[in-house]
């Protein structure tokens, strides 16, 4: 019964930054792990950044440097930074959850666009 939803897409031009949240119910964020993925048109989903129960986080080469996930228990609440925007990181993106940690992602968020221009 663990429902996600994601906030904070929007239109913004290269070498800008946006901030996306991810707010949980169901189920507290410490006891979840928790990544991002977005999907352009035409192109599989991809997983860009995770973080586990104890806040050890991973990235995609294509998003490291620039890309962010954190997470706030107390509220519920996860979160992507994402900063020097380029047009290739137009997409969907999605929050996710694996219950248990170690399987596969089985809650997903119904997706925010993000969109940049050149």
């Amino acid at each position: 019964q663990v429902q996600l939803v994601e906030s904070g897409g929007g239109s913004v031009q290269a070498g800008g930054s946006l901030r996306l949240s991810c707010a949980a119910s169901g189920s507290p964020y410490s006891r979840l792990c928790m990544g991002w993925f977005r999907q352009a048109p035409g192109k599989e989903r991809e997983e860009i950044a995770a973080i586990s129960g104890i806040a050890t986080a991973t990235y995609s080469d294509s998003v490291k440097g620039r890309f962010t996930i954190s997470k706030d228990n107390a509220r519920n609440a996860l979160y992507l930074q994402m900063n020097s925007l380029k047009p290739e990181d137009t997409a969907m993106y999605y929050c996710a959850a694996r219950l248990p940690c170690g399987g596969g992602y089985n809650v997903w968020g119904q997706g925010t666009q993000v969109t940049v221009s050149s």
